[in-house]
């Protein structure tokens, strides 16, 4: 831990990290323009092969119907997964990605597969009708697993500063499960209107209608709940050592063979009968949904913690104030922090508290690995680095804070003494107060700074 006294660190002649020996030349694919180039490339290309192939499936009616049906879910769900990622935010440009190949890359992968390999099997077997039953419950469930998957592997490869446990990882499965069922959605509804069309069905009993009630209304977390099992198995791995080298590798391909079984199941439940479908949503898809929602919401809390127990080494170091790690500990105390920001210095003040506490989270994150020995070599670098934006951003950030932490310190229990008091009435018993970790004993139980 840096325990030298705060001042910004010497920079080099650009204003960079000071030069230490001679700078060594970029890999080809460490360029920028090749990291940010080549996904955008493939993904537009990809977006471009997909809208044709949806749209001579739907026809151009059936496709606008799809689209307008199949955003509705999209900001709820875009919403909860941003919600689970407000301890540590990562930074919008890996969840646009994310969506992005889930609802242009994976989806083309899994349209095209799936089609080869069920004509292949129906070729193989002269069965169509078995073939499209197995390329729905294996198939299907494998190509598309695989093909989410890749896009939480490049994030976990490439964004690894930002991949730093369990909700990183599901946040990432999530948001792009949710492009992947924002495309197949489109497809589904666009097909189901167009039958409708031939049909003549109209209103609740139309063939849309009952599309959009099962895969909108009932199920739209379906295809985010399978991969997000995906996303925990790469998050436990980011939490392990660098030397874990099973581990490292074991969980994720767990969590990948988990979601293929889900997956598979669920697909396969309209062949269980009449009430299969019902069955296996009430039997497993909702209390599973129900245990993960448990389990990423103790992991939030858990990272508050974690925030709250290792950031007073660096107020004792001078770093922060006596107060912040309790404000930083708190999204009521950070939201309270961005809202004075905004109100006394405008909204480019709010952004700057709220890069402060997405700062002193991953700094929080980086000693809790660095004291379970799982910190990188860079340890001591990222240290620095992070605690130079905290001291270049403290100016507007730390009467945000401490304003916060004014207003949501708990109340010090103080009672009246044993004995008459001049002006006062009646009688009490004196109570220690209980000396906060992080505010310290302040002397005095009926003194609380902290209080209005």
């Amino acid at each position: 831990m840096a325990t030298c006294p705060p001042h910004p660190c010497p920079r080099g002649p650009a204003g960079g990290a000071p030069a230490a020996g001679p700078l060594r030349h970029a890999h080809w694919w460490q360029r920028t323009w090749v990291r940010y180039g080549a996904p955008t490339t493939l993904l537009a290309i990809s977006g471009l092969v997909i809208l044709a192939l949806v749209r001579e499936e739907t026809g151009t009616e059936g496709f606008l119907v799809g689209l307008g049906l199949a955003t509705l879910p999209v900001p709820l769900l875009i919403a909860a997964f941003r919600w689970l990622d407000r301890v540590e935010p990562g930074p919008w440009r890996n969840l646009l990605f994310c969506f992005a190949w889930g609802a242009c890359a994976a989806a083309l992968i899994a349209i095209v597969a799936n089609s080869f390999a069920t004509r292949w099997i129906a070729t193989a077997t002269a069965d169509p009708s078995s073939a499209d039953t197995l390329g729905a419950t294996v198939i299907a469930p494998v190509v598309e697993e695989i093909a989410k998957a890749a896009a939480v592997l490049l994030v976990f490869l490439f964004r690894r500063r930002d991949f730093t446990g369990i909700l990183d990882g599901v946040v990432a499965a999530g948001v792009t499960a949710t492009g992947f069922a924002f495309t197949e959605n489109i497809l589904y509804l666009g097909t189901a209107f167009g039958t409708d069309q031939l049909t003549g069905g109209t209103g609740i009993a139309s063939v849309t209608a009952a599309t959009f009630f099962v895969r909108i209304i009932m199920s739209p977390f379906a295809h985010p709940l399978f991969t997000v099992l995906t996303g925990i198995g790469f998050g436990v791995s980011a939490l392990a050592a660098d030397r874990q080298h099973v581990r490292r590798v074991a969980f994720p391909l767990s969590g990948l063979l988990l979601a293929m079984g889900m997956h598979a199941m669920w697909n396969a439940s309209s062949a269980f009968g009449e009430y299969g479908f019902f069955a296996v949503y009430a039997a497993f898809m909702v209390p599973i949904f129900g245990l993960l929602t448990w389990l990423v919401v103790w992991t939030r809390q858990r990272e508050l913690k974690t925030v709250q127990a290792e950031l007073p080494a660096y107020a004792v170091a001078g770093w922060l104030s006596p107060v912040e790690p309790y404000a930083l500990g708190s999204m009521r105390a950070r939201r309270i922090a961005r809202q004075y920001a905004r109100r006394h210095a405008g909204r480019a003040a709010a952004r700057e508290v709220a890069r402060y506490e997405a700062y002193a989270t991953s700094l929080a994150f980086l000693r809790h690995r660095g004291r379970r020995g799982r910190a990188g070599a860079d340890f001591v670098v990222r240290e620095r680095e992070l605690l130079d934006e905290l001291w270049r951003r403290r100016e507007v950030a730390r009467p945000a804070l401490d304003h916060a932490a004014r207003i949501t310190a708990p109340p010090v229990p103080v009672a009246a003494p044993p004995w008459p008091v001049h002006g006062a009435y009646g009688y009490g018993y004196a109570t220690t107060p209980t000396p906060s970790p992080y505010l310290g004993h302040l002397g005095h139980p009926a003194y609380n700074p902290y209080r209005p």
